[in-house]
């Protein structure tokens, strides 16, 4: 009997030479404008004024760029609170002058979107970057106390403009409709248009399918008419102590 054909070995990478690894690799002009994909996971700044990026997204700049950090006081005395505890994911860092910035976050996917006229919510773990032409507000989600993660912490943007969000692997898109609500995991829930008002729900017979699977779950209930963006991961970047 003759004996089984062993598995083919995983053919090795191409090499390069130092100088094919530099042409393949070396950052080109795609005439994108001021949002410019470099890769899936690197986005570059064509810099010629103001953008607002997530902190500590920065990997290189050239040129003439200050970073300033946004104060907690610079957003109002109103949104004191909810910046001082809102943690790394919803802090703002502005990044102006002129020149090249480029930005990743932890290897995530990049998708660039174009606001005309409209609202979007971005989990805060999420946002990257927008134009200073779209106005902001942190939000923080109702019933605090009950549950502290990624998804608690919110960035609303209205206007006109471009926006970079993040995601790991491929984002996917669910439509409400008005009798026809979707729930989320809060730490795979992504996005959200601005005319929802999401409800934190828990559900006990849901914890071993949804969530983290200790405790209850908390999930995340969107009604009415709009769209929900989804992540195949549960991201926490905060999580309360016991």
């Amino acid at each position: 009997m003759p004996s089984a054909t062993p598995p083919a070995l995983p053919a090795l990478p191409k090499r390069h030479t130092l100088q094919e690894f530099i042409h393949a690799t070396t950052q080109k002009d795609h005439g994108q404008g001021l949002f410019e994909l470099e890769t899936e996971r690197l986005l570059e700044l064509n810099l010629n004024g103001k953008v607002h990026t997530k902190m500590g997204s920065m990997v290189a700049y050239h040129g003439q760029v200050k970073f300033t950090r946004e104060t907690l006081l610079s957003r109002g005395v109103g949104n004191l609170l909810k910046k001082a505890v809102s943690g790394e994911g919803a802090r703002i860092t502005d990044a102006e002058g002129v020149g090249s910035v480029y930005l990743a976050d932890a290897g995530k996917k990049i998708s660039v979107i174009e606001l005309s006229n409209e609202s979007i919510v971005v989990n805060g773990n999420d946002i990257l970057a927008f134009e200073p032409t779209i106005q902001y507000d942190i939000k923080m989600m109702k019933r605090v106390a009950a549950m502290l993660s990624g998804g608690l912490f919110n960035i609303r943007l209205q206007g006109s403009g471009l926006v970079a969000i993040t995601s790991h692997y491929e984002p996917r898109t669910l439509i409400v409709e008005p009798g026809k609500p979707v729930v989320t995991d809060p730490n795979a829930t992504v996005a959200w248009s601005g005319s929802l008002e999401p409800q934190i729900k828990t559900d006990v017979s849901l914890k071993s399918f949804l969530g983290r699977g200790s405790g209850e779950s908390f999930q995340m209930l969107f009604e009415g008419s709009g769209f929900v963006t989804i992540q195949p991961y549960e991201e926490v970047a905060y999580q309360a102590s016991s």
